[in-house]
């Protein structure tokens, strides 16, 4: 069995945090609640999580799927180097950026589901892991293979394979059977 990859565990709970935590701010701000600060607060680190967060690592073993559109984050977050590798400091700042939201009730679940991320972070950091960007593969595929350049001749359902081979010798023998009997102007 092989080990958790803890970051994508990760990156995919804090993109939802994200979204949760940047509705609840919307839905505080518009309707003037009580401490509406701490939801514009939480428009902003939601936002601000989601931008983060939207471009996936490369896997350490196996393919990587990217998202639709994650190269221009992906090079954005590439130029900060090694402060956006580092899954400790990802796990740190989110459990820093949840706390404002705990204050307020429209934004409660955004913070919970922000520090539950900051803690799987916080795991992967442990287990070794860091951001690897995806970036687009240069290499050129394996040549294709001689069966799929040369598409079958006739079309299915094809006849057994002893039917197939058409013996030249004798053409009566080297014709197919049709099992419709053919015959000149039947109308």
């Amino acid at each position: 069995m092989g080990k958790i990859e803890w970051a994508m565990w990760a990156n995919e709970q804090a993109l939802a945090a994200g979204f949760i935590y940047l509705t609840g701010g919307i839905v505080g701000v518009a309707g003037q609640f009580r401490g509406w600060e701490f939801a514009a607060f939480g428009v902003a680190a939601g936002a601000f999580v989601c931008l983060l967060e939207y471009p996936r690592g490369k896997r350490s073993k196996g393919h990587s799927m990217e998202r639709t559109g994650q190269y221009c984050f992906t090079m954005c977050l590439k130029a900060f180097g090694p402060l956006t590798r580092n899954y400790y400091f990802r796990a740190f700042l989110h459990a820093a950026l949840c706390v404002p939201g705990g204050f307020m009730l429209a934004t409660v679940l955004g913070c919970v589901c922000l520090g539950i991320s900051s803690l799987i972070y916080l795991s992967a950091a442990i287990h070794g892991e860091h951001w690897e960007p995806i970036l687009p593969r240069t290499e050129s595929r394996a040549p294709v293979g001689e069966s799929v350049k040369k598409p079958p001749q006739n079309p299915p359902p094809r006849p057994p394979v002893e039917l197939r081979r058409k013996r030249m010798e004798d053409l009566e023998g080297a014709a197919y059977v049709n099992p419709i009997s053919v015959t000149a102007n039947e109308y």
